[in-house]
């Protein structure tokens, strides 16, 4: 009897150990840790910036005093010479000139009317105004004229005024003109007044032909006088007064395509070299500068 209910308790143990074993298995295996998200694709290194251009061609923006003077064949051989930059040089009245430098056509401007400058500047067409060179105006007329040689820039326009004396204004918003205009309204004098007042909207060159050949009244830059060819019986009547100072200032144009063309330009032209260049033009020819260095 033992016997036998040891067997059934044997039997009884081995299903409970199978049953046993059975649920194990019939566990779900455990769910793998989630795999690790996979590392970024690694970026493209930025190219380097392109390296600023060491050489090319600018634009030079500037009055016509410079070119009919000859001071820009004078010293711009030595600028690409130095630099190895070529210059390109558009030669008009100031007031177009920095025209040019406000529609982005001009990299660089040389120019003389100082009111003007500052405003370029103010408004954010230029860094700074940096100072060059300065010669003075000169009023020339008739040597057989009413008017006699003076210094007394008031006394000489009110005689043009007064007397109706031919006078030739450039009147093409330039820096002579500009500094023309200036002088009638100081002396609170209205040239139009003047039946013999004209207007013509001409370079310097060109102002002073017409005055050579009708003979007539104009203000004009020294150096452009002296380095005209044939000024005829035209004299000067009136110089050497504080009123007719005449300084240039160079800027570099915001807007430039060749930054560094633009202020190797502002750098040679204020440099001790060229401005000793600048001293020493008109010197053998005319026995004294047409401009004096002011950097």
């Amino acid at each position: 009897m033992k016997k036998k209910l040891a067997t059934i308790l044997t039997i009884i143990v081995c299903l409970a150990l199978i049953a046993t074993l059975a649920g194990c298995a019939a566990q779900p295996a455990p769910t793998p840790p989630p795999a690790s998200e996979p590392a970024p694709a690694q970026t493209q290194p930025a190219p380097p910036p392109e390296e600023p251009e060491e050489t090319g061609e600018i634009t030079l923006a500037t009055t016509t005093s410079t070119a009919d003077s000859g001071l820009l064949d004078f010293i711009l051989p030595n600028f690409t010479e130095v630099t190895g930059w070529d210059i390109r040089v558009i030669s008009v009245g100031t007031g177009a000139a920095l025209q040019l430098g406000r529609d982005g056509e001009a990299d660089v401007v040389l120019v003389h009317a100082r009111s003007e400058e500052d405003r370029f500047v103010a408004e954010g067409y230029a860094p700074r105004r940096h100072d060059v060179m300065y010669n003075d105006f000169v009023i020339v007329g008739p040597s057989d004229g009413p008017i006699a040689h003076n210094s007394d820039v008031a006394a000489t326009f009110t005689a043009i005024l007064e007397q109706n004396l031919p006078f030739i204004s450039r009147g093409d918003n330039s820096g002579t003109h500009i500094r023309e205009l200036d002088i009638w309204s100081a002396l609170d004098l209205t040239p139009e007044d003047n039946a013999e007042y004209i207007e013509v909207g001409q370079g310097m060159g060109a102002t002073l032909g017409m005055a050579v050949e009708t003979q007539s009244y104009t203000l004009a830059d020294r150096a452009t006088w002296l380095a005209y060819p044939d000024v005829g019986d035209l004299v000067i009547v009136c110089e050497g007064s504080d009123l007719l100072l005449n300084p240039y200032g160079v800027m570099l144009v915001s807007t430039t395509l060749h930054p560094v063309g633009a202020q190797a330009f502002i750098d040679w032209m204020t440099s001790p070299a060229t401005q000793e260049l600048i001293g020493s033009f008109g010197v053998e020819q005319f026995g004294q500068p047409l401009f004096f260095p002011e950097a």
